[in-house]
């Protein structure tokens, strides 16, 4: 169960971003100037190659391993590994937890180096449609990078 402290600290944070495994590890950690981890990331696109700030992101991949004992999983998507923790918090999250599923996930950026670490706040199975899903992601995150200000 999460305290109110923690339930006031995610609804002041900025709606989820669509990222990559890639961008991530590549990016920054910053304090914020009430202390909070944020990371600064370079958008994808022909645009402007400006960085965008994130702490809440989306993103999606093919499930490789499930650890139930470590309340973790390991997803795979285009550009590489991230590891996503707090499965088991997670309401109607563990069915679509099995190796092979392509699934979506919201999550908090707990760390990004060697390899990104998110702690979920939703998650979703989009294995029904999965090809068009992983064929149309990279189109989706560039998409919403470019027009985010």
């Amino acid at each position: 169960m999460m305290g109110a402290s923690v339930l006031c600290a995610e609804k002041t944070r900025s709606p989820p971003v669509k990222v990559l495994s890639s961008q991530l590890r590549e990016g920054k950690e910053c304090q914020t100037s009430s202390g909070r981890s944020e990371y600064v990331i370079r958008r994808l696109g022909a645009g402007e190659q400006s960085s965008l700030q994130v702490s809440m992101v989306w993103m999606q991949g093919t499930v490789l391993e499930v650890q139930p004992d470590h309340n973790t999983v390991v997803i795979l998507d285009e550009t590489g590994n991230f590891l996503v923790s707090g499965i088991n918090s997670v309401p109607r999250g563990k069915p679509c937890l099995s190796p092979g599923k392509y699934i979506m996930v919201m999550g908090v950026i707990q760390s990004h180096i060697p390899e990104p670490v998110l702690r979920a706040v939703k998650m979703a199975d989009l294995s029904e449609n999965a090809l068009i899903h992983r064929k149309n992601w990279i189109y989706e995150v560039e998409d919403l990078q470019q027009i985010l200000p």
